[in-house]
Protein backbone atom coordinates (compact mmCIF):
# COMPACT_ATOMS: atom_id res chain seq x y z
CA UNK A 1 0.00 0.00 0.00
CA UNK A 2 0.89 3.65 -0.26
CA UNK A 3 1.72 5.16 3.00
CA UNK A 4 0.72 8.86 2.35
CA UNK A 5 -2.25 10.66 0.46
CA UNK A 6 -4.91 8.57 1.77
CA UNK A 7 -7.69 9.06 3.66
CA UNK A 8 -7.79 6.19 6.19
CA UNK A 9 -10.46 5.00 8.97
CA UNK A 10 -9.07 3.39 11.66
CA UNK A 11 -11.64 1.82 14.55
CA UNK A 12 -10.58 1.65 18.12
CA UNK A 13 -8.28 4.71 17.02
CA UNK A 14 -8.10 6.58 20.64
CA UNK A 15 -5.87 4.80 22.70
CA UNK A 16 -3.37 1.96 22.38
CA UNK A 17 -2.17 0.51 18.85
CA UNK A 18 -4.76 1.70 16.81
CA UNK A 19 -3.63 5.58 17.82
CA UNK A 20 -0.20 4.53 17.40
CA UNK A 21 -1.09 3.77 13.64
CA UNK A 22 -2.92 6.86 13.42
CA UNK A 23 0.39 9.19 14.64
CA UNK A 24 2.37 7.20 11.98
CA UNK A 25 -0.64 8.08 8.93
CA UNK A 26 -0.74 11.62 9.73
CA UNK A 27 3.50 12.12 10.12
CA UNK A 28 3.54 10.20 6.17
CA UNK A 29 0.90 12.60 5.04
CA UNK A 30 -2.45 11.26 5.16
CA UNK A 31 -5.83 12.12 6.69
CA UNK A 32 -6.85 10.21 9.73
CA UNK A 33 -10.33 9.43 11.10
CA UNK A 34 -10.37 7.69 13.93
CA UNK A 35 -13.57 5.83 16.24
CA UNK A 36 -13.95 4.50 19.46
CA UNK A 37 -17.39 4.21 21.86
CA UNK A 38 -15.53 6.23 24.37
CA UNK A 39 -15.93 10.10 23.84
CA UNK A 40 -13.64 11.53 26.29
CA UNK A 41 -10.52 9.71 25.37
CA UNK A 42 -10.91 10.52 21.85
CA UNK A 43 -11.09 14.23 23.01
CA UNK A 44 -7.37 12.97 24.36
CA UNK A 45 -6.18 11.63 21.23
CA UNK A 46 -7.64 15.24 19.41
CA UNK A 47 -5.60 17.36 22.48
CA UNK A 48 -2.35 15.28 21.70
CA UNK A 49 -2.90 15.50 17.92
CA UNK A 50 -5.16 18.39 16.52
CA UNK A 51 -5.01 17.22 12.85
CA UNK A 52 -6.67 13.86 13.93
CA UNK A 53 -11.02 13.69 13.12
CA UNK A 54 -12.95 11.89 15.38
CA UNK A 55 -16.25 10.02 15.40
CA UNK A 56 -18.22 8.16 18.21
CA UNK A 57 -19.18 4.82 17.29
CA UNK A 58 -19.88 1.83 19.29
CA UNK A 59 -19.05 -1.02 16.68
CA UNK A 60 -20.96 -3.31 18.37
CA UNK A 61 -23.96 -2.24 17.24
CA UNK A 62 -25.42 -2.69 13.23
CA UNK A 63 -27.21 0.32 12.86
CA UNK A 64 -23.82 2.41 14.42
CA UNK A 65 -21.90 0.52 11.62
CA UNK A 66 -24.04 1.34 8.87
CA UNK A 67 -24.14 4.72 10.13
CA UNK A 68 -20.33 5.25 10.36
CA UNK A 69 -19.96 3.76 7.00
CA UNK A 70 -22.83 6.83 5.89
CA UNK A 71 -20.82 9.56 7.74
CA UNK A 72 -17.49 8.38 6.36
CA UNK A 73 -18.53 8.22 2.92
CA UNK A 74 -20.44 11.01 2.34
CA UNK A 75 -18.17 13.61 4.36
CA UNK A 76 -15.19 12.32 3.66
CA UNK A 77 -15.72 10.67 -0.21
CA UNK A 78 -11.96 9.78 -0.71
CA UNK A 79 -11.78 7.22 1.90
CA UNK A 80 -9.72 4.37 0.25
CA UNK A 81 -8.12 2.75 3.93
CA UNK A 82 -10.16 0.94 6.57
CA UNK A 83 -8.32 -0.49 9.47
CA UNK A 84 -10.30 -3.04 11.38
CA UNK A 85 -8.18 -2.84 14.81
CA UNK A 86 -10.74 -2.52 17.50
CA UNK A 87 -10.84 -5.16 19.93
CA UNK A 88 -11.49 -6.46 23.48
CA UNK A 89 -10.15 -9.16 24.87
CA UNK A 90 -12.20 -11.06 28.58
CA UNK A 91 -9.82 -13.16 30.22
CA UNK A 92 -12.10 -16.14 31.88
CA UNK A 93 -13.00 -20.10 33.15
CA UNK A 94 -15.81 -21.41 31.47
CA UNK A 95 -16.50 -23.27 34.37
CA UNK A 96 -16.51 -20.06 36.84
CA UNK A 97 -18.96 -17.83 34.02
CA UNK A 98 -22.69 -17.65 34.18
CA UNK A 99 -22.99 -18.06 30.69
CA UNK A 100 -27.34 -18.24 31.27
CA UNK A 101 -27.77 -14.58 32.83
CA UNK A 102 -24.86 -13.04 31.29
CA UNK A 103 -24.37 -13.87 27.57
CA UNK A 104 -24.40 -10.10 26.47
CA UNK A 105 -21.38 -9.60 28.07
CA UNK A 106 -19.62 -12.45 26.41
CA UNK A 107 -20.98 -12.15 23.19
CA UNK A 108 -19.81 -8.31 23.11
CA UNK A 109 -16.28 -9.78 22.42
CA UNK A 110 -17.83 -11.30 19.25
CA UNK A 111 -19.63 -8.48 17.95
CA UNK A 112 -16.70 -6.53 18.17
CA UNK A 113 -13.70 -9.12 16.82
CA UNK A 114 -15.23 -10.67 14.33
CA UNK A 115 -19.14 -9.30 13.46
CA UNK A 116 -17.97 -5.62 13.26
CA UNK A 117 -14.63 -5.94 11.09
CA UNK A 118 -16.55 -8.37 9.05
CA UNK A 119 -19.53 -6.18 8.13
CA UNK A 120 -17.70 -2.67 8.01
CA UNK A 121 -15.37 -5.12 5.17
CA UNK A 122 -18.15 -5.95 3.31
CA UNK A 123 -19.96 -2.51 3.17
CA UNK A 124 -16.66 -0.89 2.31
CA UNK A 125 -15.47 -3.20 -0.28
CA UNK A 126 -17.81 -2.18 -3.00
CA UNK A 127 -17.13 1.32 -2.48
CA UNK A 128 -13.26 1.42 -2.34
CA UNK A 129 -13.39 -1.45 -5.50
CA UNK A 130 -14.46 1.50 -7.58
CA UNK A 131 -11.33 3.53 -6.64
CA UNK A 132 -7.87 3.18 -8.19
CA UNK A 133 -6.31 2.24 -5.06
CA UNK A 134 -7.51 1.61 -1.57
CA UNK A 135 -6.53 -1.22 1.27
CA UNK A 136 -8.33 -2.86 4.34
CA UNK A 137 -6.35 -3.67 7.30
CA UNK A 138 -7.51 -5.91 9.87
CA UNK A 139 -5.69 -6.66 12.78
CA UNK A 140 -6.12 -10.00 14.26
CA UNK A 141 -3.55 -11.69 16.45
CA UNK A 142 -0.51 -14.17 17.07
CA UNK A 143 -3.39 -15.59 19.27
CA UNK A 144 -5.38 -16.36 15.99
CA UNK A 145 -2.69 -18.86 15.31
CA UNK A 146 -1.49 -20.31 19.14
CA UNK A 147 -4.71 -19.88 21.13
CA UNK A 148 -4.68 -18.48 24.40
CA UNK A 149 -6.62 -20.71 26.36
CA UNK A 150 -7.55 -18.43 29.14
CA UNK A 151 -8.94 -15.99 26.66
CA UNK A 152 -11.00 -18.61 24.48
CA UNK A 153 -13.43 -16.22 22.66
CA UNK A 154 -11.15 -13.45 22.02
CA UNK A 155 -8.66 -16.29 20.40
CA UNK A 156 -11.47 -17.81 18.36
CA UNK A 157 -12.74 -14.34 17.02
CA UNK A 158 -9.04 -13.23 16.03
CA UNK A 159 -8.69 -17.14 14.37
CA UNK A 160 -11.91 -16.01 12.49
CA UNK A 161 -10.50 -12.75 11.50
CA UNK A 162 -7.75 -14.39 9.88
CA UNK A 163 -10.07 -16.67 7.98
CA UNK A 164 -12.34 -13.73 7.08
CA UNK A 165 -9.27 -11.74 5.79
CA UNK A 166 -7.39 -15.19 3.46
CA UNK A 167 -10.92 -15.01 1.64
CA UNK A 168 -11.68 -11.37 1.41
CA UNK A 169 -8.10 -11.21 -0.29
CA UNK A 170 -9.60 -13.62 -2.59
CA UNK A 171 -12.56 -12.33 -3.23
CA UNK A 172 -11.04 -8.76 -3.89
CA UNK A 173 -7.75 -10.15 -6.03
CA UNK A 174 -8.92 -8.82 -9.27
CA UNK A 175 -9.88 -5.71 -8.06
CA UNK A 176 -7.76 -2.31 -7.12
CA UNK A 177 -8.11 -3.46 -3.05
CA UNK A 178 -5.46 -4.66 -1.27
CA UNK A 179 -6.08 -6.96 1.74
CA UNK A 180 -3.12 -7.22 4.44
CA UNK A 181 -3.37 -8.86 7.98
CA UNK A 182 -1.27 -7.33 10.87
CA UNK A 183 -0.99 -10.02 13.55
CA UNK A 184 0.35 -8.17 16.73
CA UNK A 185 2.10 -10.59 19.76
CA UNK A 186 1.53 -9.13 23.23
CA UNK A 187 2.18 -5.25 22.75
CA UNK A 188 2.49 -3.62 25.95
CA UNK A 189 -1.23 -1.40 25.92
CA UNK A 190 -4.19 -1.27 28.17
CA UNK A 191 -6.29 -4.29 25.82
CA UNK A 192 -8.33 -6.70 28.55
CA UNK A 193 -7.13 -4.40 31.61
CA UNK A 194 -4.67 -1.71 32.49
CA UNK A 195 -1.64 -4.28 34.04
CA UNK A 196 -2.23 -7.22 31.60
CA UNK A 197 0.48 -6.38 28.51
CA UNK A 198 3.47 -4.75 30.44
CA UNK A 199 5.62 -7.49 29.94
CA UNK A 200 4.20 -7.16 26.01
CA UNK A 201 6.70 -5.44 22.97
CA UNK A 202 6.96 -2.06 23.59
CA UNK A 203 4.19 -0.52 21.49
CA UNK A 204 6.02 1.80 19.65
CA UNK A 205 9.00 -0.49 18.09
CA UNK A 206 5.92 -2.84 17.65
CA UNK A 207 4.46 -0.19 15.33
CA UNK A 208 7.23 1.17 13.58
CA UNK A 209 8.17 -2.52 12.90
CA UNK A 210 4.47 -2.70 11.21
CA UNK A 211 5.12 -0.07 9.40
CA UNK A 212 8.71 -1.24 7.76
CA UNK A 213 6.47 -4.34 6.79
CA UNK A 214 3.42 -1.86 4.85
CA UNK A 215 6.68 -0.51 3.11
CA UNK A 216 7.94 -3.58 1.95
CA UNK A 217 4.64 -4.77 0.40
CA UNK A 218 3.56 -7.69 2.55
CA UNK A 219 0.13 -8.69 2.78
CA UNK A 220 0.58 -10.28 6.44
CA UNK A 221 2.81 -9.00 9.13
CA UNK A 222 3.76 -9.94 12.52
CA UNK A 223 6.19 -9.03 14.96
CA UNK A 224 8.31 -10.38 17.51
CA UNK A 225 6.98 -13.70 18.77
CA UNK A 226 3.92 -13.59 16.34
CA UNK A 227 6.52 -13.61 13.79
CA UNK A 228 7.08 -17.28 13.62
CA UNK A 229 3.69 -18.09 14.91
CA UNK A 230 2.60 -17.31 11.64
CA UNK A 231 3.87 -20.43 10.09
CA UNK A 232 3.82 -23.12 13.13
CA UNK A 233 3.07 -26.92 12.55
CA UNK A 234 0.06 -28.00 13.71
CA UNK A 235 2.04 -29.67 16.72
CA UNK A 236 3.71 -26.56 17.48
CA UNK A 237 0.73 -24.98 17.78
CA UNK A 238 -0.47 -27.66 20.16
CA UNK A 239 2.64 -27.28 22.60
CA UNK A 240 3.04 -23.82 22.31
CA UNK A 241 -0.63 -23.46 23.17
CA UNK A 242 -0.42 -26.27 26.26
CA UNK A 243 2.77 -24.09 27.35
CA UNK A 244 0.95 -20.74 27.74
CA UNK A 245 -2.33 -22.07 29.47
CA UNK A 246 -0.03 -23.91 32.43
CA UNK A 247 1.94 -20.61 32.69
CA UNK A 248 -0.91 -18.20 33.11
CA UNK A 249 -4.15 -20.46 34.22
CA UNK A 250 -3.71 -19.31 37.96
CA UNK A 251 -5.27 -16.00 36.48
CA UNK A 252 -8.82 -17.49 35.78
CA UNK A 253 -8.87 -20.26 38.78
Amino acid sequence: MKLSGNTILITGGSSGIGLAFAQRFLKAGNTVIVTGRREHILEHAKDNYPNLITRVSDLAVESERIALFDWVTTNYPDVNVLVNNAGIQQRFNVLKTDAKDNWRYFNQEITTNIEAPCHLSMLFAPFFAAKEEATIINVTSGLAFTPFAIAPIYSATKAALHSFTISLRHQLSETSVEVIEVAPPAVSTDLGGAGLHTHGEPLDAFADGIFEGFQEGKQEIGYGTSVARLRMSRDDIDAYAASMYQATKGFVE
